[in-house]
């Protein structure tokens, strides 16, 4: 243990220590703008500089480690100067138009600036005005960004792809995409962890609401919207409600308040894709010798961007379902509309989603299988329906719970857990078991798959065939998966890959905690509201029974293939 004081009192902590996490233990707070702890460690921006008895220049206190007998003051008049300084600077060089930034309440610059007592600035202001195409579903806006490079580090070391990098020199110096190549032209998967993890607005997703709202004031359209398993665990945190209090009931409420004409659960086609990806994976299985394995989930659009800019080669082994989101669209504009007489071109449909890579999915060419309009409308993210119920002066505090409509509101605890990493693997081994036995498995016997570890892996007997399985999320560990793969240190049969760190409850599209992850609190969330379940397998479902029984026959029949699977080959990245 080393021994030390940090404003007058006495600290004791282990060799190593950073000075910034050995004053946290004894409750003092040093301010940080660039830091991420384990990821970002650069002292780059100087906000939390401290001064050490003895020592003439300020140091950083996020890289700097404690030593036996140290002094340090973090908020003397000198830190106080230099702390005002470097913020000044950091501000001549931002757009500080707060009232028109999407981060304005939730900007950490903004925070620490108000905290210093910043009301003016003495330097001239600078900024890049780097052009970028606002089209494309992740914008970056370099007049926004003060350097801090998380996103370079969040890209290259948790998502293995290196999208970001510093460009320019001295003070033209910037963050922009690797190699001069245009956001378009790169392998960028859209995960949206650089937005999650950005202090300012320097990223953000682009907004759709707007799109929305147009087709809600439209007489002629008739608004669908689908509401995705893991946004029922964190629409609440910006809106002022606590966990318990942010049932999906109240977001359904606060939707048909706005004049949404149906709201429906994508938990339902969560658990009609189980049905489909479940049986394509026992037909596999049942044909060993013309597959090859393993099979890959194919529900998270960021993972099947990788897979066909950065390893082409395991796109055939990709399941041909299509995600959850764009099977619902499907089965709206088809089996729906025609339960209820309406004409499909007529109807609009939204999909909520805690994920910026549907964006992209929802505008893939060949996502038109039910009438040749796009089967999904919009993808919107949870911020921005946070954004929509902030805008139609909706308290969410105030709404009582409402139920989903039917038939398409009906689901499963299987299709709610596809919001954890694991989810999904756990749902269809449980449909699986189902079909090959006929008995319905022990609630907790693919517990295994559970977890936040980034690469999971469990074998399980099938009546007799045992399955293996491994369960991946992060890009980066997707990668170092299928490097195993391809040197032949592994074989699986069926394997889950999530694009983000804890899998869509830690999504790109959520709310933003700056320096918390949350994707396993969330993820807590979606494991509770499958052990509340009365059906907890899609096989249960009724209302999956139905739509097999009146519309698509039996999984992989041939409207089954025709409206809920898709062909990853028949279009590109770039």
């Amino acid at each position: 243990m080393v021994n030390l004081t940090i404003d007058g009192r006495t600290v004791s902590v282990p060799d190593g220590t950073s000075i910034l996490d050995a004053a946290a233990t004894v409750g003092i707070n040093i301010p940080t703008l660039c830091y991420l702890k384990d990821l970002n460690e650069i002292g780059a921006c100087r906000i939390c500089v401290v001064e050490i008895e003895g020592i003439d220049q300020l140091v950083a206190a996020c890289n700097n480690t404690v030593l036996e007998g140290m002094v340090v003051r973090t908020n003397s008049p000198k830190v106080r100067v230099a702390r005002r300084m470097n913020m000044e600077l950091l501000l001549a060089t931002h757009d500080s138009e707060c009232t028109s930034c999407v981060r304005s309440g939730n900007c950490t610059l903004q925070s620490l600036a108000a905290d210093l007592g910043i009301s003016e600035l003495p330097y001239e202001k600078r900024l890049m005005h780097d052009p970028w195409n606002k089209n494309f579903p992740l914008i970056r806006n370099n007049d926004k960004c003060v350097n801090c490079l998380r996103c370079i580090q969040v890209c290259e070391k948790i998502q293995g792809l290196g999208i970001w990098d510093l460009a320019n020199r001295a003070t033209h110096t910037s963050v922009n995409v690797r190699g001069g190549m245009t956001i378009e032209e790169s392998d960028c998967t859209l995960c949206g962890q650089c937005i999650t993890h950005c202090p300012t607005g320097a990223l953000r997703e682009r907004d759709d609401t707007q799109k929305v709202f147009d087709a809600l004031a439209d007489p002629d359209k008739v608004v669908v919207v689908q509401i995705a398993p893991a946004v029922r665990a964190a629409w609440g945190e910006s809106l002022g409600l606590a966990r318990e209090e942010a049932t999906v009931g109240r977001l359904v409420a606060a939707l048909r308040q706005m004049g949404v004409d149906y709201v429906f659960d994508t938990d339902f086609s969560a658990d009609l894709t189980i049905m489909e990806e479940g049986t394509e994976l026992l037909h596999k299985l049942a044909h060993k010798d013309e597959s090859t394995f393993p099979m890959f989930t194919s529900c998270c659009p960021g993972w099947v961007r990788y897979v066909k800019a950065v390893r082409p080669e395991f796109t055939d082994q990709l399941s041909t379902s299509k995600s959850p989101g764009q099977m619902f669209g499907a089965v709206t504009k088809s089996y729906f509309a025609e339960l209820k007489g309406i004409d499909p071109h007529n109807i609009f449909c939204v999909e909520i989603m805690p994920c910026t890579a549907k964006k992209a999915e929802v505008a893939i060419p060949v996502m038109n299988d039910a009438c040749g309009d796009p089967d999904v409308d919009v993808s919107i993210t949870t911020r921005e329906v946070d954004r929509m119920i902030r805008a139609e002066h909706i308290d969410a505090t105030t709404l009582a719970d409402e139920d989903f409509d039917d038939p398409l509101g009906t689901a499963t605890g299987a299709g709610v857990i596809f919001g954890a990493t694991g989810g999904v693997m756990e749902a269809a081994l449980r449909t699986a078991y189902h079909v090959v036995t006929g008995e319905t498995p022990r609630p907790d016997a693919f517990s295994a798959v559970r977890g936040l570890d980034g690469w999971k892996e469990a074998t399980f007997d099938l009546a007799g065939t045992p399955v293996r399985v491994a369960v991946v999320s992060g890009l980066a560990n997707a990668g170092k998966l299928l490097d195993a793969l391809a040197a032949g240190e592994v074989a699986y049969d069926f394997v889950e890959v999530m694009a983000c760190p804890g899998g869509c409850a830690g999504g790109g599209g959520q709310p933003i905690h700056d320096g918390q992850e949350l994707a396993g609190v969330r993820g807590d969330v979606l494991w509770g509201l499958d052990r509340r379940s009365k059906l907890r397998n899609s096989y249960e479902n009724p209302s999956i029974v139905a739509i097999y029984r009146d519309y698509l026959e039996e999984p992989l029949s041939e409207r089954a293939e025709e409206l809920l699977h898709t062909d990853h080959h028949a279009w590109s990245m770039h």
